[in-house]
């Protein structure tokens, strides 16, 4: 791959950056809060349950992209874009013209057009949209030539909210032709973006309706499967960093992904797995990123440069962590256990994931659970960090009670290594009993929990 990138002299990065990445506070023009996430009804959706919900974690949007008003002329834009960080303009032609002329093809053409091109009967168009979006028709101005595009839309389960939100951030997008925006959604869901994901790719980066097949999706693809990525991972690729398309394969990606290699240190044959863990890695500041958290771990805990590289590429979202309110946290936490930095960086470098862990919804209980009930010393997570990966409620505890009710468990403390291996590999060598008995009494015992924690609630 090295050689289809610029060289060394080329690489440019904006001077756009913020090391503590934090939610967005910006305002609409009605001075409500832009969420960068996925609504419903007005409510934030939970982001990935995978992942702490501690405010530090950002979505994809490092930057803003440029906007364009209806006659293409370029509109002031957000900062952080120079020098290469994507401007709106990709290649020559990327954007489809913005007269509304050209996004509409006259309602009078009904040949070859969909149905929901054609106003309903009985009613004006007008009247019909007021009736059926009347929130939207009193926030915007709306336009009777864009029922078209939100009739399609709301196949992808777009309500009115998610509209408004649509226009407040990028009004353009709505004055799409339908034919046109299904074109461009049918292939993303051709290179396998999920139905169910198009809504909140839309929500986060409505400019994806105007991105041409030919001259910006197709290469923006065949630049993901130029790093090693398989055509299986394409779509949760692009729902995850949807604003991917509008930043410049040459002036951004390619010297993106060539720090990587250079100055990070990440094999060319892992660039692949990286992206795949972290698809917004390509999408931020990486110079800035990485050189902060590098020299941070190497003062904070002593960490050499080899064992951060590791980290980046077993776990590369930590680098869009917040210091102040993601790293630090963490490690005093473990600090205050009793580790000392020897012990957190091996800890960290095994398992970087500790990383993006909630405290309070999962450090903190296992390590409680750890001492309480496993009577075990703090020593033997640097052995076995995997155990602060595991589940509580679905591995942990389980195996613990299941070998206490067998009458199994090893003698204080309880053995670590019981709880690594499969559930199978787990009822041969530790508990020998069948898997079933197994599996039964878990969720016998996840129904006694939860009935517990209701009655707390009540």
């Amino acid at each position: 791959f090295s050689h289809q990138l610029p060289s060394r002299g080329a690489l440019k990065f904006s001077t756009h950056s913020n090391p503590k990445i934090l939610k967005s506070n910006r305002r609409s023009r009605y001075g409500q809060p832009l969420s960068p996430y996925d609504q419903d009804d007005d409510e934030e959706v939970s982001r990935a349950s995978d992942v702490s919900d501690d405010d530090w974690l950002l979505n994809d949007d490092f930057a803003e992209i440029s906007e364009f008003d209806v006659n293409r002329k370029r509109s002031k834009s957000h900062k952080g874009f120079v020098n290469g960080h994507s401007d709106g303009r990709n290649s020559k032609h990327t954007l489809e013209k913005s007269n509304a002329a050209n996004y509409y093809n006259s309602s009078n053409q009904t040949n070859g057009v969909s149905s929901l091109d054609v106003p309903r009967k009985g009613k004006s168009t007008r009247k019909a949209m007021e009736d059926r979006f009347p929130r939207l028709s009193e926030e915007v101005e709306l336009d009777e030539k864009w029922l078209p595009l939100i009739d399609y839309l709301s196949t992808f389960g777009l309500k009115e909210s998610h509209f408004i939100q649509m226009y407040e951030r990028h009004m353009p997008s709505l004055q799409i032709n339908v034919c046109s925006a299904k074109e461009r959604l049918e292939y993303l869901l051709s290179v396998g973006v999920k139905q169910r994901d198009v809504r909140r790719m839309l929500l986060r980066q409505p400019q994806i309706l105007e991105y041409t097949v030919e001259n910006n999706l197709k290469s923006h693809v065949a630049f993901l499967m130029s790093l090693g990525i398989p055509s299986s991972r394409f779509g949760q690729i692009i729902a995850a960093a949807p604003s991917l398309f509008s930043y410049s394969i040459e002036n951004s990606l390619k010297p993106t992904v060539r720090y990587l290699v250079e100055e990070v240190g990440i094999k060319e044959k892992d660039l692949g797995k990286v992206v795949q863990l972290s698809p917004q890695i390509l999408v931020q500041r990486i110079d800035i990123s990485w050189n902060t958290r590098l020299n941070f771990l190497s003062e904070e805990i002593g960490a050499p440069r080899d064992s951060i590289v590791k980290m980046v590429k077993k776990h590369p979202q930590f680098l869009h962590f917040s210091i102040d309110d993601g790293l630090l946290p963490r490690i005093n936490f473990l600090r205050s256990i009793g580790m000392c930095n020897a012990d957190i960086l091996k800890v960290l470098t095994s398992l970087t994931q500790v990383l993006s862990l909630s405290l309070e919804e999962n450090l903190k209980p296992k390590y409680k659970y750890l001492v309480n009930e496993l009577h075990n010393e703090v020593h033997s997570l640097t052995k076995y960090p995997m155990y602060l990966s595991l589940s509580i409620d679905q591995r942990i505890r389980p195996r613990h009670r299941f070998l206490l009710s067998l009458k199994k468990a090893p003698k204080r403390p309880f053995p670590l290594s019981s709880l690594v291996p499969t559930d199978e590999c787990f009822c041969q060598q530790w508990a020998g009993t069948s898997l079933d008995k197994y599996i039964d009494f878990r969720q016998r015992l996840l129904l006694k929990e939860f009935a517990k924690k209701y009655e707390r609630k009540g």
